[in-house]
């Protein structure tokens, strides 16, 4: 006997939902995320892929303060997010991960506060003090991005066009990871020739972490019709032949690049398949690919 068009239509949905499947990842990788252990786990990977390309052995304290240093900020950075969003009653602009931060801040706070000081204590003890002076430029720039996004004064719309968060993280973060290594090649000084061939790859890899930010933004904000999947296409064919290039003058670094095209990829995989991905799991996943030159570094 054939349905009312009432109940056609209310269970249209219904079938449509029965027919995606959507996936969701196991909440320990959730958990990986939502406690901000994505972004250190990035940091000591791309730090160590980075000395690994350039010849450069790490002292192993030196992940270690990428870590304390980079989830300490970053614990900072979504507490402040949520606390704004809360106070301005636009929490329908907050994620999982400012939920869970602004629910466990007691824990999390402290936790973060003594991360930072850890920190610290081995930046004045461990590292030289010619290291310390980039350092000092990368703190300066750090602040600067926290006065600019989370500061009362708001920045004018002209440079937000241009400074967005999404590539301010990018150039930042990428530059934490490769300080240390850059430090040891003598890069501020320009005395290493292995520099000018090690510089266009860690401006491949911050076009890299700000896709990762462009694509989380476009994905969390619904906007479907955006160039994500084009920009991952075509930075990972950028790194394709960025590496073909330089695989015979320097293979380690022409597997930087392939290894971070991959991560391109996956990222324009993602876009392509966001509609069968819990929102949760797609944005862990985001973080997750970026760890594909972890297997530089474990070999």
């Amino acid at each position: 006997m054939p349905l009312p068009l009432a109940n056609l239509a209310e269970t249209a949905p219904a079938r449509i939902a029965l027919q995606v499947r959507v996936y969701k990842a196991p909440r320990l990788f959730e958990l990986w995320h939502l406690a901000s252990f994505d972004a250190p786990t990035v940091a000591i990977v791309w730090s160590l892929a980075f000395a690994w390309a350039a010849h450069v052995a790490l002292p192993g304290w030196v992940p270690l303060l990428l870590a304390l240093g980079t989830w300490s900020v970053y614990i900072g950075d979504r507490l402040l997010d949520a606390r704004a969003g809360i106070r301005s009653e636009a929490a329908d602009q907050l994620r999982d991960r400012h939920f869970f931060h602004w629910r466990y801040r007691r824990i999390l706070l402290p936790l973060a506060i003594g991360s930072a000081c850890v920190a610290a204590a081995m930046i004045f003890t461990l590292m030289p003090s010619p290291n310390r002076e980039h350092n000092t430029l990368l703190a300066a720039a750090a602040l600067a991005y926290f006065s600019g996004v989370h500061g009362p004064r708001q920045v004018p719309a002209w440079l937000q066009k241009i400074l967005t968060k999404e590539l301010l993280v990018g150039v930042i973060f990428t530059a934490g990871c490769a300080v240390p290594t850059l430090s040891r090649l003598g890069v501020v000084h320009l005395s290493n020739n292995r520099s000018f061939s090690f510089l266009p790859a860690l401006f491949f890899f911050a076009a890299l972490a700000w896709l990762n930010c462009h694509a989380i933004d476009r994905w969390e904000n619904c906007a479907s019709r955006t160039l994500s999947g084009v920009s991952a296409l075509a930075l990972s064919t950028m790194g394709t032949l960025a590496g073909s290039i330089c695989l015979q003058s320097e293979p380690r670094i022409a597997m930087l690049f392939i290894t971070g095209s991959v991560s391109a990829a996956l990222l324009g995989l993602l876009h392509l398949a966001r509609v069968r991905i819990a929102p949760l799991t797609l944005r862990m996943a985001a973080d997750l690919v970026l760890l594909v030159p972890v297997f530089l570094v474990v070999h």
